[in-house]
């Protein structure tokens, strides 16, 4: 009997991803490293409890000698075929329609998104993986239901494909690992998604002149890091393939994390790409390690830009470590998204997307993020100044930045005033992007903005904030629980109703995640045990 059971339906398809072979490395992922990962998720907690008690993150004694030893390099690109220039970056969901319009892009590559673009329901994930797999093969195809329109792919130079599985603090309820001692518990969403699709398209990439790579996220230490390395040497002997083939690029998007670039290289030194600095969630981390500190209270989110201090200081650090040691320095993603139907809000959108990726350039990333096919011109218009015919700056060595722990969590300039405009943005953000992934839908537009879960993250976690402190809007009002509830209300009475909404539901989740006295690590983890597992396991035996 297999090791790893599927308790989730089986719909026609799905048996061609969850086969026996693949269940059994999926089984064996896990009897190698959950142990592991146990340890890992506990280490947070001890690491946030010293946050809590003033002890904050620094630079650590211990590994020194990793920092200060110049000779040692990472694998980077070298022997990793379409990893070389990555000047512009698509990022999105791995829906078939989706996946077809990114590989249809100009974008040299794809981050193929199982994780906060992806609402983790059963189906997204089974399908997700069916749909990267026949991406692999270039058999992907997709007809609307709605109007008969056919999709496929017919770039002939598509994107590399670069798959960010989800990250080691999420389960996978629909299936469930039987340990040695006989106990069932939920798998590993982050080896779920890994094993699947490198068991299924390992051979086919390489056999095509590329590889498996991943883009790996939400990581908080290097220890997290040698684990995920480990995996890739376990799984690539178990494969058969050769140890280096897989490449990762890490997202350094926890404030932790900024305090171990170097050691999160050291430790996947011969599987690292690079490093990407994922902006949002590295603001929803500052706010959830330091929010019992009211000295590290923000204003709106959309006064923390790119160029307050700890953000400054932050993603200069990050391309200075990177190009010492080999690693492309990959950009973020800006949040301003067009419109084809209001061209003044899509002048708008380049323009601040421009900025952003002039910016970037400048600085001397290597390449940077958009969401959207048509902002793709605009990032490469600002990379191709730079880089002109070369694939990188890896020669950029930023030898004239220096950043201290300080730096990195200098607060001058945040007085932590919010505004009423910003409170209801932050409620608007969160009921909107809560009701499009409990819909099935991980990112969504909302306002003009692209919002995923790491923005509908820093939404919640600044109310849960501003209310814990007392913070005071700029009239004077204190943030408190009830006026947050009435503009809750308000904002709720605005939004158009329509019967197979899911704004309840909503509403309930961000009240729990936003208003309730403890705070919660993540807003998804319990919203998805509640609502894409029970209440749809619910649903579907009732049905039945």
């Amino acid at each position: 009997m297999s090791r790893m059971i599927i308790t989730g339906p089986m719909t026609t398809g799905y048996e061609q991803i969850l086969t026996a072979e693949a269940l059994d490395f999926v089984a064996a992922l896990h009897e190698e490293f959950v142990g592991r990962r146990r340890e890992i998720l506990s280490a947070r907690e001890v690491r946030r409890a010293n946050i809590d008690h003033g002890r904050f993150p620094t630079f650590k004694a211990e590994t020194r000698s990793i920092r200060e030893d110049a000779d040692w390099q990472v694998a980077g690109h070298r022997g990793a075929p379409g990893l070389e220039d990555r000047r512009v970056e698509i990022t999105g969901p791995v829906s078939a329609r989706m996946a077809i319009n990114a590989l249809n892009s100009a974008a040299r590559v794809w981050l193929a998104d199982l994780e906060d673009a992806t609402s983790p329901t059963w189906d997204n994930i089974v399908t997700g993986i069916g749909n990267l797999t026949r991406a692999v093969r270039g058999e992907l195809e997709f007809t609307a239901a709605d109007t008969g329109k056919q999709y496929r792919v017919t770039n002939p130079t598509p994107p590399t494909i670069v798959v960010r599985p989800r990250g080691w603090h999420l389960p996978e309820k629909h299936l469930r690992f039987v340990d040695d001692n006989g106990s069932e518990f939920a798998a590993s969403a982050s080896l779920v998604d890994f094993g699947l699709y490198l068991f299924h398209n390992a051979a086919e990439l390489i056999a095509r002149g590329r590889g498996p790579y991943f883009y790996i996220a939400k990581l908080e230490a290097a220890r997290e890091a040698k684990l995920w390395n480990d995996v890739f040497v376990f799984a690539q002997d178990r494969l058969g393939i050769p140890q280096g083939t897989i490449r990762a690029t890490v997202l350094i998007e926890t404030i932790t994390a900024a305090f171990q670039m170097e050691e999160i290289l050291w430790e996947m030194r011969e599987h690292i790409a690079g490093l990407n600095a994922g902006r949002w969630d590295y603001i929803f981390s500052l706010i959830k390690n330091f929010r019992n500190h009211r000295d590290f209270l923000l204003p709106d989110r959309s006064e923390v830009t790119m160029t307050v201090p700890f953000m400054r200081a932050y993603t200069e650090l990050l391309v200075q470590t990177c190009h010492k040691r080999g690693a492309h320095a990959i950009g973020g993603m800006s949040a301003f998204i067009p419109n084809r139907r209001e061209p003044e809000t899509t002048a708008h959108a380049f323009e601040q997307v421009r900025a952003d990726k002039q910016r970037e350039a400048g600085d001397g990333f290597d390449g940077s993020w958009v969401a959207h096919p048509d902002l793709i011109p605009v990032a490469q218009e600002a990379f191709d100044a730079v880089l002109g015919d070369r694939p990188h700056q890896l020669d950029r060595l930023r030898e004239d930045v220096a950043v201290s722990a300080e730096d990195l969590i200098d607060m001058s300039g945040m007085d932590g005033t919010p505004t009423e405009a910003g409170v209801r943005a932050n409620i608007r953000v969160g009921l909107g992007y809560l009701n499009a992934w409990l819909g099935g839908t991980g990112a969504v537009a909302l306002n003009n903005l692209m919002e995923d879960a790491a923005t509908a993250e820093i939404s919640r976690g600044q109310i849960w904030q501003w209310v814990q402190h007392g913070a005071q809007l700029v009239d004077g009002r204190t943030v408190t629980r009830s006026l947050v509830d009435r503009f809750l209300a308000e904002e709720l009475a605005t939004i158009p109703r329509h019967p197979a909404d899911h704004y309840c539901d909503a509403v309930e989740i961000f009240r729990q995640t936003a208003l309730r006295e403890e705070f919660p690590d993540f807003l998804t983890t319990p919203a998805y045990t509640q609502y894409l597992v029970d209440r749809r396991a619910r649903e579907l035996s009732f049905v039945a």
